[in-house]
């Protein structure tokens, strides 16, 4: 086992006692991955690639035939047992083996089918003990980034960015949404992406005004905002930024929404170090945009943690407070939206540092 994953085993191990459980069930994708180096997929959310088992002296991956082989290979500090009847099956053993009495779980993960599933093994075999619901004791640990995540990260947006120049240079007036957005992931695909980090967004006119919309068959016109948001990943990792440009001469909606979006940008980023607030972050964003007369029409987030998955902790938003640390990675995305018009959306990933953030995109804001 590496360094660093032992160092994270460590973390989680020290956790035990403080959420009063003796082992930890772990079933989200990207814990597990962060945990073991174990890359299964799940595919879709009643799919299992896995699930691990930490306790203060054993680690145990289970999984199932399709993944024995490529756990052994990839997980080797734990213990590989593979189960064929499903999980639920092979409970009991495991936990009778680590001696369990309270099982944590990650209650964000787990169905409630599966919930039940295991309860009613547990009861069956008569074993006595608990089960714990738990919620970010992993992923409070996540949200920090050594230099090796940063990097991988790095370039992943390095890679993303150049596939947008590439796509830049063969898109024109007359193609439509879902053709730019192909091109785009193509772009990145053959540059060495090993997957994207969500489905690009390629979205004109007043489309853009949907901060999630989904490419279709509209034609793109001059003059209109052309909204992109896309990213990539590289050894796990996510990049996720966003660009808006036009053909030819924008008009002046655009050129005032834009700058507005940029200088709000750019006044969030500024205030972005250790120890900051995010509410307080989000709030300098939004109140720039509020007061250049577009209150109301910035209806998301300012931005979000990515890593292995790319909406990850801390939010930067006015819903809920924390303090930036060292490390982290975040988005910054702020946004203006007008109905029947469309919109604008600029972001980069930043890394926050003891005294400011560290900037990690190279593309310009206004292209």
């Amino acid at each position: 086992m590496s360094t660093q994953m032992m160092d994270r085993i460590q973390n989680i191990r020290a956790s035990l006692e403080k959420y009063a459980i003796d082992t930890l069930l772990v079933s989200m994708q990207g814990n597990r991955r962060y945990l073991s180096g174990f890359t299964g997929e799940d595919t879709q959310c009643d799919e299992s690639a896995g699930s691990l088992f930490i306790t203060a002296k054993e680690l145990i991956l289970a999984t199932d035939p399709r993944f024995d082989v490529q756990a052994a290979q990839e997980a080797n500090a734990f213990e590989i047992i593979c189960y064929t009847e499903g999980l639920s099956k092979l409970l009991p053993d495991i936990l009778r083996r680590l001696r369990t009495q309270r099982l944590g779980f990650e209650s964000i993960r787990m169905a409630y089918s599966v919930f039940e599933d295991f309860k009613k093994a547990i009861s069956e075999a008569r074993l006595d003990l608990q089960m714990v619901p738990t919620q970010g004791l992993v992923e409070q640990f996540r949200e920090v980034k050594d230099e090796k995540e940063i990097q991988l990260t790095r370039e992943a947006l390095l890679l993303a960015e150049n596939a947008f120049l590439g796509m830049r240079d063969n898109i024109a007036p007359g193609m439509t949404e879902k053709q730019i957005a192909w091109i785009l992931e193509k772009e990145m695909r053959e540059a060495g992406a090993e997957a994207l980090s969500f489905p690009c967004i390629v979205a004109s006119g007043p489309n853009s005004a949907l901060p999630h919309a989904i490419p279709g068959n509209r034609v793109v016109k001059k003059g209109e905002p052309l909204l992109f948001d896309w990213g990539a990943k590289l050894g796990g990792y996510c990049s996720d930024t966003s660009r808006t440009l036009t053909f030819g001469d924008p008009d002046p909606i655009y050129e005032k929404v834009f700058q507005t979006v940029v200088d709000a940008q750019k006044k969030a980023i500024d205030a972005i170090r250790e120890g900051a607030s995010t509410l307080a972050v989000d709030r300098v964003a939004r109140s720039h945009i509020d007061s250049q007369g577009f209150k109301d029409k910035f209806g998301h987030g300012l931005g979000h943690g990515t890593g292995l998955n790319v909406h990850e902790g801390p939010r930067l938003s006015p819903l809920k407070d924390s303090v930036l640390k060292s490390g982290m990675i975040v988005t910054v995305e702020p946004g203006i939206y007008l109905a029947d018009w469309g919109g604008v959306r600029v972001e980069n990933q930043v890394v926050v540092r003891k005294d400011g953030a560290e900037i990690l995109n190279t593309l310009p804001e206004s292209l």
